[in-house]
């Protein structure tokens, strides 16, 4: 069983966040996954982007706010 280190992207409204987390790959079953840690850490970040609790996802992740281009 080997972790990898990764960046997986939790995009809510106009906001996106860049959560680190580690990816479990193993040569049974299904691969790669995440621990419970990281998964509860993805949602907690997504629940704090969906209620605008900006301070709370910042310290889980880099947040980021989108915004249109005119073309």
């Amino acid at each position: 069983m080997s972790k990898k280190r990764q960046i997986k992207l939790v995009h809510e409204g106009e906001y996106v966040a860049e959560v680190e987390v580690e990816l479990i790959e193993s040569t049974e079953g299904w691969g790669p996954y995440l621990s419970v840690e990281d998964a509860k850490k993805l949602d907690e970040v997504r629940q704090a982007l969906r209620w605008g609790d900006l301070r709370k996802a910042s310290t889980l992740a880099r947040v980021y706010r989108l915004t249109p281009v005119a073309v």
